[in-house]
């Protein structure tokens, strides 16, 4: 497509580029069962209990061997159809394409090893939780990639691979993420992409209409290789200040605007205090200070 600005993809994995939950299938059928999940889920929804420690007592109730494991999520799961097309076209166009998952990093890399071959899922980088499996599948314990009651912190990797490809950039230049999901659990992640979609007629999708959040729908990765083309053409043309699409989240397209850390009080101000901490833990002390400092009367 050759474009000036770098574009980087995420994609949520359970329910997005396969249509079943790996974890899920293991639960069921070699852990709690799918009575007992269901109201551990309700107790993440609730507010009752934090995802990380359902998820604990989820993953600790398994017992079966990995690979045994394995060959009944294989049978289970079914890739989206148009997956591997939008991947190589991903390559094709040097798109960095990254899987971001609340799951177990060897849980995803096996099966994308088998439903993609391991070439192909070599160029896929996962960011997820990693896991301590026993040889004889008696104990699963996650090893939690942030310590937060999510244990994986979407939104706070996708920032920090932001800052990470603006750093290795020639010109500084802010990239373009992209990001993939389907559920109310990619919603910290989506909120950081400059262009979200969600798959059509799930949770995400609906929280997006309900809350007015900016999103393109789609049924298959098909849909999103159109777009990604259209946008990428409309993203160029904004540089030339033709302005910006009504499909591109305005919160980060802030970061665009961004060429040092000197613009960084400027934004920082039109940002919700809750988020500044996360977004620049390195500038909030100052931004604090500051505002103190211009609070104080000069001495008669």
């Amino acid at each position: 497509m050759n474009t000036k600005r770098k574009i980087i993809c995420f994609s949520d994995f359970d329910g997005t580029i396969f249509m079943q939950d790996t974890g899920h299938i293991l639960f069921n059928t070699f852990g709690c069962g799918n009575d007992r999940r269901e109201i551990l889920d309700q107790q993440i929804h609730s507010g009752e209990r934090s995802f990380k420690d359902v998820s604990e007592e989820m993953w600790g109730s398994l017992d079966v061997p990995f690979d045994d494991g394995f060959e009944v999520m294989k049978g289970a799961l079914e890739i989206d159809p148009d997956f591997q097309t939008f991947h190589q076209f991903c390559l094709d166009n040097s798109i960095p394409f990254n899987v971001i998952s609340a799951g177990l990093k060897p849980v995803l890399r096996r099966v994308l090893d088998h439903f993609l071959g391991e070439e192909a899922s070599s160029n896929i980088e996962i960011v997820a939780n990693d896991a301590t499996i026993s040889s004889d599948g008696s104990q699963w314990k996650p090893v939690w990639l942030h310590d937060t009651e999510l244990g994986h912190d979407k939104a706070q990797s996708i920032n920090d691979y932001r800052a990470g490809a603006k750093l290795e950039s020639d010109d500084g230049t802010i990239p373009m993420i992209v990001f993939i999901g389907d559920g109310v659990s990619d919603l910290p992640a989506a909120r950081e992409a400059d262009v979200l979609f969600a798959r059509r007629g799930l949770r995400l999708e609906e929280y997006c209409i309900e809350n007015k959040l900016a999103y393109i729908p789609f049924d298959t990765f098909a849909d999103i290789q159109v777009e990604v083309t259209k946008i990428a053409k409309v993203d160029d043309e904004k540089t030339h200040g033709k302005g910006l699409p009504s499909n591109f989240n305005p919160r980060a397209n802030m970061w665009r605007r961004m060429s040092s850390k000197t613009n960084v009080p400027m934004i920082a101000a039109m940002t919700p205090r809750e988020e500044r901490m996360s977004l620049w833990p390195d500038m909030f002390t100052e931004l604090t200070t500051m505002k103190e400092n211009t609070l104080v009367a000069p001495a008669a």
